[in-house]
């Protein structure tokens, strides 16, 4: 099924041009389950793999949650491999394997991200990662961070970090908001990744805001009054950028 395409590549040698950022080294299948578990990746996912290798993370998730997934990989023994271990595995409808640079590769539709790179990889692909996906993609790295963006959970198998990030979205600005009552809320919010700070308003005087976590477009705010009272606990979601919605807890 893939002969003709093996055929083309078949005096492929190290000797390529063709200039590889980052070796292959096949991943563990108990890895790669912990990778897709972590991701929470299912039959409504599109997985992107970033380097993908011989595609065992795609088919993985093809053949064991029926995931549709693409992968990109710069050299052209990697894809020939992937997409015959594709088809042992049947799952050559579901998966699609992509000769191209990472860099370069329209990933946005992707609602999670795998990477088994190089931190320095993981740092220079970073800006794209969080501008282009959507909030709340998931990106799940094999053994590398991503440098001074936390990750929002991690896992440690065989002596192996796991990482996952959650895009979020993009809030930093003045935002205002009423309550039930007609009363004004106003904040003004600081962003660094996930991590947000800032200062809020209500009714014209300001209280103080005792924490701020986000989630990909979901902002849970914890707000103190005057006297260091819970007045409200609020998730405000954030939607074409603006707040869609806003919640009282």
């Amino acid at each position: 099924m893939f002969r003709d395409y093996i055929d083309d590549i078949e005096n492929y040698s190290s000797h390529s041009e063709t200039v590889l950022d980052v070796p292959f080294v096949p991943t563990d299948e108990d890895v790669v389950d912990a990778m897709l578990n972590l991701g929470n990746v299912g039959p409504k996912d599109v997985l992107y793999d970033l380097g993908s290798g011989d595609g065992r993370i795609l088919i993985s998730a093809a053949r064991d949650r029926n995931t549709r997934g693409i992968g990109v990989d710069i050299d052209p023994v990697r894809i020939a491999d992937a997409m015959e271990e594709a088809g042992y595995a049947g799952v050559e409808v579901l998966v699609d394997f992509i000769e191209e640079d990472i860099f370069e590769t329209d990933f946005s539709e992707a609602t999670v991200v795998t990477l088994y790179l190089l931190q320095s990889v993981n740092v220079q692909l970073r800006p794209r990662l969080l501008a282009e996906l959507k909030p709340g993609t998931r990106v799940v790295s094999h053994a590398f961070n991503m440098g001074d963006w936390k990750a929002d959970d991690w896992i440690k198998i065989g002596g192996i970090f796991i990482y996952k990030w959650i895009i979020p979205a993009q809030i930093a600005g003045i935002w205002e908001w009423k309550d039930s009552n007609g009363k004004l809320y106003r904040i003004e919010l600081e962003q660094q990744y996930q991590e947000i700070s800032g200062r809020v308003w209500f009714d014209g005087e300001e209280m103080t805001l005792e924490s701020a976590n986000l989630t990909g477009s979901r902002l849970e705010l914890n707000i103190l009054d005057s006297n260091s009272n819970l007045l409200s606990n609020v998730i405000l979601v954030f939607g074409n950028k603006e707040i869609s919605s806003v919640t009282f807890l």
